[in-house]
């Protein structure tokens, strides 16, 4: 079944992906064709299924160290293998075709804990990561085979396990004549830089620093948890920055360390927003959002300016991620940007909010055809690696004749 699969010209692909503000389930029907870094994509189906309020408060609530305990992280583990069955089949059904026609489902599941720098213990410096999302239940409810736990592969070769966006990055953005930054604003904003017309192994990439995390942070604990989020930044508009302690907050020692690097939710997570509620004592919950809004754009503009325009030019950045449906986000960054176009992700190939479960289905075709996935230069690891564990599906072992017959 492995050797028919690698042996197609076009592979049908589903990928599934639960970001971190684990709004609900993404997932992408892909045909991908070809492999390495002139693959082409093709998106069949897109959709995203919203987890119920209960749903999405106990995975939030068991993110980050010391949040979750063993008996809850199996039975989230397991339910959200469930639930990724059924977003499986439902993409299917929307897309008109048949389960059994889908050769592959690469899964990234739930980030609960992801630590790049190394803990010493006895004999050894280690560190890790952990998704959630029970492989075994999509594949043996489903069918077929499974691609998931993509990084930590690349974290035992010695990277940060993140940013994995710089491969597909790179497929759908690189330019001969045109440097670009593909920027991504999700709950960790992170950034891909291509230089023009650079080769796939001198891509840079690594996480900003906080995206949305910390507004959507505040906005839940302003209103109790009736708002998720800052609604067309209306909360950040109305609002007065607070210029003094977006400098104090810029002081974070994430922000001074070169690439490559990555940062975790819970480096820039509740801690952080005790702190400036501490710090901002008296801030009305406008005046608070305004100013961490202003802190993510702050972030971006330094790490771009630091990190990528001392050495390179780059005449483009191309927004994604939640945050670039924020529009006191996108005046900010063409504020700090007033000579680079800032451009939006959905005018290109792939929708913005696709391009996280389009990532998934395309690495889990390059896991199955033995093509590193990892891009050193983006993760730091010593050397390219095949990302994710392959749970096989019903006839994965099945011959060549049997299969056919």
């Amino acid at each position: 079944m492995m050797q028919r699969i690698r042996s197609k010209p076009e592979r049908t692909v589903i990928g599934l992906m639960t970001g971190t503000s684990a709004d609900g389930i993404d997932v992408a029907l892909v045909r991908v064709a070809d492999t390495g870094p002139s693959a082409s994509l093709e998106l069949v189906a897109f959709d995203t299924l919203r987890f119920s309020d209960t749903v999405r408060s106990r995975l939030l609530s068991a993110q980050g160290a010391g949040s979750c305990t063993a008996r809850e992280l199996v039975v989230l583990s397991s339910y959200l293998g469930e639930l990724h069955a059924h977003a499986a089949a439902h993409i299917c059904k929307k897309a008109g075709l048949a389960l059994a026609a889908v050769d592959l489902i690469g899964c990234h599941g739930l980030t609960l804990y992801h630590q790049p720098s190394p803990e010493k213990l006895p004999g050894f410096s280690v560190n890790g990561t952990l998704q959630i999302g029970n492989a075994a239940i999509l594949a043996e409810r489903t069918g077929v085979t499974v691609v998931s736990d993509y990084r930590s592969r690349d974290m035992a070769a010695g990277g940060q396990g993140s940013p994995l966006m710089a491969y597909l990055d790179y497929i759908l953005y690189n330019h001969r004549s045109r440097g670009r930054i593909a920027l991504n604003i999700g709950g960790i904003a992170s950034l891909t830089a291509l230089e023009a017309d650079a080769p796939f192994d001198e891509v840079q990439a690594f996480d900003t620093g906080p995206g949305n995390c910390l507004l959507d942070l505040a906005v839940r604990r302003f209103t109790g948890g009736k708002q998720t989020h800052d609604k067309d930044g209306l909360w950040a508009r109305n609002g007065k920055v607070n210029q003094a302690l977006v400098r104090k907050l810029m002081e974070h020692p994430y922000l001074k360390r070169p690439p490559p690097k990555s940062a975790d939710r819970e480096m820039f997570g509740p801690a952080m927003l005790d702190r400036v509620l501490k710090e901002g004592e008296g801030m009305a919950p406008a005046d608070v959002i305004a100013t961490l809004t202003e802190f993510t754009i702050q972030t971006i503009f330094t790490s771009v300016m630091e990190f990528l325009l001392q050495k390179s030019r780059y005449e483009e950045v191309i927004v994604g991620g939640g945050g670039a449906r924020n529009p006191v986000i996108m005046e900010g960054l063409r504020r700090v940007f007033p000579k680079i176009h800032i451009a939006l992700a959905d005018d290109y190939r792939i929708p913005a909010m696709a391009k996280d479960a389009v990532l998934m289905a395309f690495l889990a075709s390059e896991t199955l055809m033995g093509t590193p996935g990892s891009c050193p230069s983006a993760t730091g690891s010593r050397r390219p690696v095949v990302l994710g564990s392959i749970t096989p599906g019903v006839d994965f072992f099945a011959s060549e004749g049997a299969a056919e017959s």
